[in-house]
């Protein structure tokens, strides 16, 4: 008698199921005495390869998703943002520091550039006068430059703060029109009922009369 032809009585769902699969030929005898013998999770290797084959399904698809996600975050990157307004920030401020460092120690630099030019012989030759002109209106445009930039750096973070005021002014605005608009509803209900009432006891009244 086969090991699978029992009592009904005491036929599992699991036995009735592997007693078939046997019968059409799906699995052999000896691969479910194999594997119930050596306690294996599996009962063939091409469950194994097909737990496999989905377990790197699922690891290809997270890859995907986070190239995607990358991909999104490189096209929707700002330039304003302030990761990179920080990095400017700070080369900026590495720059003014190497200036005054500059003219900390050269104390004759900074005073002869603190004295008015007219006052200051320079002995420059004729034909170079026009470069040294050239060279001081440079010097003027990189300092109102410097100083430009230097408060639009210092300046950026009252602006967050008035982004941030302007966001929850906005807020509190949205907020009282939407209370408005149900204010407004309700006005309207209460004039339709109003309406509807005084139709009611018009013809009432020309009635009783």
């Amino acid at each position: 008698m086969h090991r699978w032809d029992v009592s009904p009585f005491s036929v599992t769902p699991a036995a009735s199921l592997l007693s078939r699969c046997v019968s059409i030929g799906a699995v052999s005898q000896e691969e479910i005495d194999s594997a119930s013998s050596s306690q294996s999770p599996t009962f063939s290797s091409q469950v194994q390869q097909v737990e496999q084959r989905i377990t790197m399904q699922k690891q290809l698809d997270e890859l995907q998703l986070q190239l995607e996600l990358l991909k999104v975050d490189k096209q929707s990157a700002d330039v304003a943002h302030s990761f990179h307004l920080a990095q400017r920030f700070q080369l900026l401020q590495m720059l003014a520091s190497h200036l005054q460092d500059i003219l900390k120690e050269q104390k004759s630099l900074r005073q002869r550039l603190m004295k008015p030019l007219a006052r200051t012989n320079l002995p420059v030759p004729a034909h170079l006068h026009r470069f040294v002109v050239n060279s001081v209106k440079l010097m003027m445009d990189f300092i109102e430059t410097l100083e430009e930039k230097l408060s639009s750096a210092h300046s950026w973070t009252s602006t967050r703060e008035r982004l941030m005021l302007l966001d929850s002014s906005l807020a509190l605005l949205l907020a009282q029109a939407a209370e408005m608009e149900t204010l407004s509803n309700q006005i309207l209900q209460w004039k339709t009922v109003g309406s509807s009432q005084l139709s009611d006891l018009s013809p009432s009244s020309s009635s009783s009369s």
